[in-house]
């Protein structure tokens, strides 16, 4: 058995446009990174913390990373306990899955110092733990992107029927952050308990459309679906910039513009020959309205959790 085990998990974009709770995609852009160290005595711990933020919660109850490492363990029935470094490449609040790829890449290490461990598949109900703390109910679309990889849909609420979806080809996701934070549980918060059956209908309309689009490989089907009309609305006064980001990037030439998750960042997907213009153009629109933002790319087929050589010691 192991007595020490790195791992690593993308950035991820929630709802992923029409999606909301239902579609996750990975992006790779951006990881964390966790370090897990076998210990004599049994429970989790904080290590050393690095990267994008120097420190978080030490404790279970309010660490998404620790959270999931004590779920596993508990599942195991693992005599052994664990310390956990971790290395925050994804900002926290930014909607761009940050909570998640801690739980995830906590998950996938701490497995692999198990004498049996666990299928990959079946980590994602722990990691899920994780995220609890962040989000309870835990929404699954980035914890089953940032473990799996690709783009993903949950068909029901059971980690049998997650599933990922065939990813068009010739097409890359954009993500901007803004220099602002917006939190998951707030931002779930003020959504509305019921909505128009127009709205619903539609919303139906453009799921339907985009996830035929993706199965296709049909750009014009995923510009048809590429659009929120069931949460966006509701959400967009968190994010004054939005309006005008989103009409720089589609008249750019982006196939389809939202919120990455519950924000602030905003994702967009377009053509490999449009990245740069449109990446450009949803600076540009930050810019006008007086907020500085960092852009990123990558595949929409970004890779998914997986295990990490262990650094050498020199000397």
């Amino acid at each position: 058995m192991k007595d020490i085990a790195r791992a690593s998990a993308p950035a991820s974009i929630g709802n992923v446009g029409p999606g909301f709770d239902i579609l996750g995609q990975a992006f790779d852009a951006l990881q964390d990174v966790v370090t897990a160290h076998r210990e004599a005595e049994p429970g989790v711990r904080l290590g050393a913390v690095s990267g994008r933020v120097k420190s978080l919660p030490g404790s279970a109850a309010r660490n998404t990373a620790l959270a999931a490492a004590k779920a596993l363990l508990d599942a195991a029935g693992a005599r052994f306990g664990v310390r956990l470094d971790i290395e925050k490449g994804v900002p926290l609040s930014a909607g761009m899955g940050g909570s998640a790829a801690s739980a995830v890449a906590a998950a996938v290490a701490v497995n692999a110092l198990l004498e049996t461990p666990f299928a990959q598949a079946e980590l994602l109900m722990f990691a899920l733990e994780g995220e609890r703390v962040s989000s309870d109910p835990p929404p699954w679309d980035n914890v089953m992107a940032s473990l799996l990889g690709g783009l993903v849909i949950a068909a029901r609420l059971e980690a049998s029927q997650v599933r990922r979806i065939p990813a068009p080809s010739g097409l890359v996701s954009i993500v901007v952050h803004p220099d602002a934070e917006i939190e998951t549980r707030a931002a779930r918060g003020i959504l509305r308990p019921a909505v128009a059956m127009e709205t619903v209908v539609e919303h139906s309309r453009r799921l339907a459309a985009f996830v035929a689009g993706c199965a296709a490989n049909e750009h014009d089907l995923i510009r048809a679906g590429l659009d929120d009309v069931l949460v966006e609305p509701q959400r967009r006064y968190l994010l004054p910039a939005l309006p005008a980001v989103k009409a720089a990037a589609l008249q750019a030439g982006a196939l389809g513009c939202s919120f990455s998750g519950s924000g602030p960042s905003i994702f967009a997907w377009c053509t490999e020959a449009d990245h740069a213009a449109v990446e450009a153009a949803m600076c540009a629109a930050f810019a006008s309205e007086g907020q500085t933002a960092h852009a990123y790319h990558a595949p929409i087929n970004s890779r998914g959790a997986r295990l990490e050589s262990l650094p050498e010691v020199v000397g």
